[in-house]
């Protein structure tokens, strides 16, 4: 290892909520630069969702980090895990997916992480491969290593127990079964978000029980979504994704309020923590230059400088000083109506704004329209009732800068 053991301990802290034992990493640091064994750096990946958004992208880019200072990061895809459905901070039991699901979101999971993560340092494990060979005096043995009073010191447990709602017996194993991963593999470093802390703890007391030496847990922050509110979710809509269009994610960063910037800049970007410092001081830099910066630094991580730059001038010409109320971008995607969302020559907006990928249920296309942020051929949209004709070609926008032109349908 060529990195100083302080500058690792710097980077790899860099916007950590907590590390625990911080001790215990460094001397394992230490050892990995005295032998020259790099750390095993694990994740645990349960394919329930093959879209990755910034919010996931926080621990993943934690895991590039480690594999810069020339460490290995194993990733545990939990197509048996996934079986159980990870009930980390859950009101209610998560349906079991089929093992056709699991397949097909893996494989999402697979193609972008490449985005991300050093494939020459990545190695990708399921853990069916050793989950699936236990027999059930094994899990009974394991199971004896932990008690329901530690299981349901979990805040999600607890509260769900506390209001007489149900928890199933396999939901008490997923913690279990996270923490063999890491006795599989020895894992010498977890890392998960905030609300896996209970899980990586688990790991370490596994270990210790069965005779190896105790992983560090790395919790990272929860990254606040667009709303300025809950986490990040695909599922509420405010997200950005690390596929979506550089003048998409432009738009949809610049929405953020000022009071995130630091987070964002500190858990999105590269950029040195005494530069994020003077962006996000109001009194040297304007607040929507320092928004401009950061749309720029992200989208240059998933689609390059140039990309970025050009989202940037793209905004400008949309939305900066000068500009014309009716402008819209060059190109945009195209969308043909599908014939079975029209009636008599009319569709519903909520309709036309999920067949335009604008919005991904139909929950989330009233929320934005009732938030006054869709509008048609520039005219706002307040209703979620509301049906337009679609007979001619029509340009439907959400927020800042989301477009797409919508066509009629063949032989309109």
């Amino acid at each position: 290892m060529a990195f100083p053991i302080e500058q690792q301990l710097e980077q790899i802290a860099r916007g950590a909520t907590e590390i625990v034992p911080l001790p215990e990493l460094k001397a394992k640091l230490e050892r990995a630069a005295r032998t020259g064994r790099p750390l095993k750096v694990k994740l645990g990946l349960d394919p329930t969702a093959p879209d990755i958004h910034l919010g996931f992208a926080v621990v993943l880019r934690k895991l590039r980090q480690f594999q810069d200072l020339g460490h290995e990061v194993i990733l545990i895809i939990g197509d048996y895990t996934a079986l159980i459905g990870d009930p980390s901070g859950r009101s209610a039991t998560r349906p079991m997916l089929s093992p056709e699901e699991i397949q097909a979101n893996a494989r999402g999971y697979v193609a972008q992480l490449g985005k991300i993560l050093d494939p020459a340092r990545t190695t990708a494990r399921y853990n069916g491969e050793w989950l699936g060979q236990l027999d059930f005096a094994e899990v009974v043995r394991l199971a004896s290593r932990m008690t329901v009073a530690q299981v349901l010191q979990r805040e999600d447990f607890a509260h769900r127990f506390e209001q007489g709602q149900p928890i199933s017996l396999h939901e008490l194993l997923y913690p279990l079964a996270q923490a063999y991963d890491s006795v599989a593999i020895e894992a010498d470093v977890e890392l998960g978000g905030l609300d896996q802390k209970f899980n990586l703890l688990a790991g370490r007391d596994l270990q210790r029980e069965l005779g190896q030496e105790p992983q560090v847990a790395l919790m990272m922050p929860l990254l606040v979504g667009l709303d300025g509110v809950k986490k990040m979710s695909k599922s509420l809509g405010n997200y950005v994704g690390i596929d979506e269009s550089p003048g998409e994610m432009f738009g949809k960063l610049m929405s953020i309020s000022d009071e995130m910037m630091p987070s964002y800049y500190e858990l999105c970007t590269d950029v040195p923590l005494d530069e994020v410092r003077r962006l996000t001081d109001a009194a040297r830099t304007h607040p929507r230059e320092a928004k401009k910066r950061l749309a720029r630094e992200v989208i240059a991580l998933y689609h390059g400088p140039e990309a970025a730059r050009a989202a940037d001038e793209e905004f400008e010409r949309l939305h900066g000083r000068g500009r014309s109320a009716d402008a819209v971008p060059d190109e945009m995607l195209e969308v043909p109506v599908p014939s079975e969302v029209v009636t008599d020559g009319k569709a519903r907006v909520v309709d036309l704004l999920k067949v335009a990928h604008l919005a991904a249920s139909s929950g989330e296309a009233k929320r934005l329209i009732q938030q006054g942020g869709v509008s048609l051929d520039g005219r706002k949209i307040t209703d979620p009732s509301a049906t337009i004709p679609v007979h001619t070609d029509q340009v439907l926008k959400v927020g800042r800068s989301s477009f797409a032109r919508l066509l009629p349908p063949a032989g309109a």
